[in-house]
C-alpha cells in the first residue's frame, strides 16, 4: 500500500481578552472554546503512536491561556495551566510560530515584523518548552515574500502557505506543485514553503467523514512518483465542527478517532507525518515563488485582503498603523542614540510598542468596520506616549533624520470592486470561518 502523509495544521487564536470579556456576555461560548482545547490532547492520547498534529496557537491566546486571574475564573471549566502541560507533548504537537498580536503580516509595516516574531518565541518557549520552532504559521495565511529573511533570522526552516498563490520557476505538474514541499527564495535568503490543500481544508473545517477524506487523498494524489504530503490547516477552535461537545459530532471524535482507528487496522494508506519529519526524510525539491495573499475568508478568496481592508474605513486606519509606526521607530531610535538612562523614557517607549503592535491584530480589522475602533484605541494611546516621549527627548529627537514611508503604499493593496474575479481562483464554495 503507497503510503500518502498527511500534515495536520490547526491555528489557534483569540483576540486580546477577547475571552476574558465573553464571560460577561456568553460564558457557554468560552466553555466551548476551551472544551475544543481540552479535548484535543485527550483525544489524542491513545494514539500517540501514530497522531500528529501542527500546531499555532497565537501569542494572545498563550497569554490569556497562562494568566492567573483566567484560570483563577475558568477553574472547575477546565484547568488551563494542564492544558498548557499536555500541549508540551512533543510526541503529539508540533508547534508553529506566528506573530504574538497575530497580524496580518503582509499588511503591516515591515519594521514591526521581528518584534512580533520574536515575541511570541518568548511567550511560546517558556509556556510550551521547547528552545526551537522549525515551522511558521503566518496569521490568516497572509504571506509576503518579504518575510522570508525575517523568518530565516528567526530560525524558521518552513513556512505555511496556501496553494493558490504557489508558482513554479521551473515546469511542475499539479501534483508536484501542491503536495511536495519546495524552495522560494528573496533577499538572498531561502525557506522551505509547505503548501496547504484549499479545497481539503475546507472540508477539513466544515466537517467530513474518513471515508470521504482518504479517498480524496488516493484520487489527489494517485500519479505522484514521488511521497506525497498533503497539508490540510484550518482553525481548530471556531465552528461547530470543532467546538461541538456531542459525541461523534466533532472533528476529533468523528473523523479522527476512526481515521487513527484504520490505520491502526492496517487498512489505510494515511500515515500522520510532522513536516519536520518529511522534510529530514524527503527533503524539498523544486523552486517556487508565493504571490502576496491570505487564506479564503467568507465570501473572499483571499488574494486581495478584502477581508481585512475592504472598506475606506479600514484602509485608513491601516495608514494610520502605517504613520504611527513610522513615527514610533524614528522616536525609538533618537532614544537609542541619546543613550538616555532615564527609566521613565524607557518606560513610555515599552507601552507605546506594545499597543502599537497590538493595534495590528487582525481582528481589529477582519469584522468590518466593527472593531476599527480597537486599533484606533491603541493607536491613541501610542500617539500620546509618543509626545511624552518626545518632550523628554526635547532636541535630541532631531539628531535622527526623518525617514519617507515606502511600505505603506505597498502594504495596502488597491481594493478591487466586490464583482473582481480574482486570479486563478478554483471557484471552491466552501469557505474557512471567522476568528473568534
Amino acid at each position: 500500500m503507497r503510503e500518502i502523509y498527511h500534515a495536520l495544521v490547526l491555528n489557534m487564536h483569540q483576540p486580546p481578552r477577547n475571552l476574558e470579556n465573553l464571560l460577561d456576555t456568553n460564558e457557554w461560548e468560552v466553555k466551548e472554546i476551551l472544551f475544543a482545547y481540552d479535548r484535543m490532547p485527550r483525544m489524542l492520547w491513545p494514539y500517540q503512536d501514530i497522531a500528529r498534529v501542527h500546531l499555532s496557537l497565537s501569542g494572545t491566546l498563550l497569554e490569556t491561556l497562562s494568566n492567573p486571574d483566567f484560570q483563577s475564573r475558568m477553574y472547575g471549566v477546565v484547568d488551563c495551566g494542564k492544558l498548557l502541560w499536555h500541549l508540551q507533548n512533543q510526541q503529539l504537537f508540533e508547534i508553529l510560530g506566528t506573530g504574538y498580536y497575530h497580524p496580518v503580516l503582509a499588511l503591516i509595516p515591515e519594521a514591526d515584523w521581528d518584534e512580533h516574531i520574536a515575541r511570541w518565541q518568548a511567550i511560546a518557549r517558556h509556556l510550551l518548552w521547547r528552545p526551537q520552532f522549525n515551522g511558521f504559521w503566518p496569521p490568516e495565511m497572509g504571506f509576503d515574500m518579504r518575510l522570508i529573511p525575517h523568518l530565516k533570522k528567526a530560525g524558521y526552516r518552513y513556512v505555511m502557505v496556501d496553494c493558490e498563490y504557489v508558482d513554479p520557476v521551473d515546469s511542475m505538474n499539479w501534483q508536484e506543485l501542491r503536495y511536495r514541499p519546495h524552495i522560494a527564495e528573496y533577499g538572498g535568503e531561502q525557506i522551505v514553503i509547505i503548501p496547504r490543500d484549499r479545497e481539503l481544508s475546507d472540508a477539513q473545517l466544515s466537517g467530513m467523514d474518513y471515508g470521504w477524506f482518504h479517498h480524496e487523498l488516493h484520487e489527489r494524489t494517485k500519479w505522484c512518483d514521488f511521497p506525497p504530503l498533503v497539508a490540510t490547516a484550518t482553525d481548530g477552535d471556531n465552528g461547530g465542527w470543532f467546538r461541538n461537545v456531542s459525541e461523534k459530532a466533532n472533528f476529533w471524535n468523528y473523523f479522527y478517532h476512526e481515521a487513527m482507528e484504520e490505520i491502526r487496522a492496517g487498512h489505510s494508506a494515511m500515515r500522520p507525518i510532522f513536516i519536520t519529519e518529511y522534510l529530514d526524510r524527503f527533503g524539498a525539491h523544486g523552486q517556487v515563488t508565493v504571490r502576496r495573499g491570505a487564506w479564503n475568508t467568507d465570501a473572499h478568496h483571499g488574494w486581495d485582503f478584502h477581508q481585512w481592508q475592504g472598506s475606506w474605513i479600514q484602509r485608513d486606519t491601516m495608514v494610520r498603523v502605517h504613520d504611527l509606526s513610522q513615527d514610533f521607530h524614528r522616536v525609538a531610535d533618537a532614544v537609542a542614540l541619546a543613550n538616555d538612562p532615564n527609566p521613565e523614557l524607557a518606560r513610555i517607549m515599552a507601552e507605546a510598542h506594545w499597543r502599537l503592535l497590538r493595534a495590528e491584530t487582525s481582528c481589529n480589522f477582519y469584522w468590518g468596520e466593527a472593531w476599527v475602533h480597537k486599533s484606533h484605541a491603541d493607536l491613541d494611546s501610542v500617539a500620546w506616549h509618543l509626545g511624552e516621549a518626545k518632550a523628554l527627548l526635547g532636541d535630541r529627537l532631531y539628531a535622527v533624520p526623518v525617514a519617507v514611508e515606502t511600505a505603506t503604499e505597498e502594504a495596502v493593496v488597491p481594493t478591487p470592486s466586490d464583482d473582481s474575479a480574482p486570479p486563478s481562483s478554483n471557484g471552491s464554495t466552501l469557505l474557512d470561518s471567522p476568528e473568534s
